[in-house]
């Protein structure tokens, strides 16, 4: 195994992805699967009591990759491939089955399904997720006049979130989510929300997040934003990393692939898919000491006694 680059991969890496897989055990309609799964003797009881057999779901499977400061990442792929799974993962929302995810600082998803209480105003809301994002209480208090004038809700900030409209509710969300100014900055698309004047604004605040932070994550079904916003792409399929690479060139391959497939052409996409899985090289991420003064944050794995650093090779 060579090493990626000749500079050093520690003092640029801001989140190191390690060999992660997600599963999830779902209930399934599927006749076929029921009555394979259920034998002579509890085929009846199974009917009787409406359970539906479980089946295993592969939402991630061995993606390993190194982010590194100042670039803009974007993630691609159909539903269902992954995209927003990984996000939640590096965010530290969910739990791999298998791997880890080591980060510089703590990054922040940026969308609109942060949990508040409906009981409280929003004005209180916009408080309460500050402190739950690591703010002070003074930071938090200074960040309540800014979030109040990107939502937009006028007098309404002071009313009852349980008396919002879900766009209202959205709103807020993202306001309060975007107030961090994170280093590591994860952007689920779900962002587009609201009027054509909060659209204005949540774009403007947007662009100064990602001029400010080192890291930026973008999950996107439109490749071509991919294309034109990012400096990197990595490319999701059932799950698993097809292609990492510069944006221009990953996104246009996954346009082509997405553009076969809606054109019903399944020896054309097979092709642009296998090709590209061909030409990726295979990345492992390998964790050392760090220097003094340097830690890294592990997302899902219990303290160590000694902290450790992430490096990336490729072969």
């Amino acid at each position: 195994m060579a090493e990626l680059d000749q500079v050093d991969p520690f003092a640029h890496a801001t989140v190191a992805v390690q060999d992660v897989h997600v599963r999830y055990r779902v209930p399934s309609t599927d006749a076929a699967e029921r009555r394979r799964k259920a034998g002579p003797l509890t085929r009846a009881s199974r009917t009787v009591l409406g359970r539906q057999p479980m089946v295993l779901v592969r939402a991630l499977s061995g993606i390993s990759f190194v982010a590194r400061s100042g670039e803009q990442i974007g993630l691609v792929g159909q539903n269902g491939s992954g995209k927003s799974t990984l996000l939640r993962i590096i965010a530290g929302l969910e739990n791999p089955a298998r791997g880890r995810v080591l980060a510089e600082s703590t990054p922040v998803l940026i969308g609109v399904n942060a949990a508040l209480v409906p009981d409280l105003s929003g004005e209180q809301n916009i408080r309460l997720g500050c402190l739950a994002m690591g703010m002070t209480p003074e930071q938090a208090e200074a960040a309540v006049p800014e979030v109040t004038e990107l939502a937009g809700l006028g007098k309404s900030i002071y009313l009852p979130m349980k008396t919002y409209s879900s766009g209202m509710g959205a709103r807020l969300r993202f306001a309060i989510a975007t107030a961090a100014n994170p280093h590591i900055m994860l952007i689920d698309e779900a962002l587009a929300t609201g009027d054509a004047a909060f659209k204005e604004r949540s774009d403007a605040r947007m662009q100064k997040l990602r001029d400010n932070a080192g890291t930026v994550f973008l999950v996107s079904h439109a490749a071509q934003t991919i294309e034109e916003t990012c400096t990197r792409a990595i490319w999701l399929n059932y799950g698993r990393l097809v292609l990492d690479g510069p944006a221009e060139d990953v996104a246009l391959r996954y346009r082509k692939w997405a553009w076969a497939i809606a054109k019903d052409r399944p020896e054309e996409a097979r092709s642009i898919i296998e090709e590209a899985f061909a030409e990726r090289e295979q990345t492992f991420v390998k964790v050392e000491e760090p220097p003094p003064g340097r830690l890294y944050t592990p997302r899902h794995v219990r303290p160590r006694a000694t902290p450790r650093r992430a490096t990336r090779e490729s072969r």
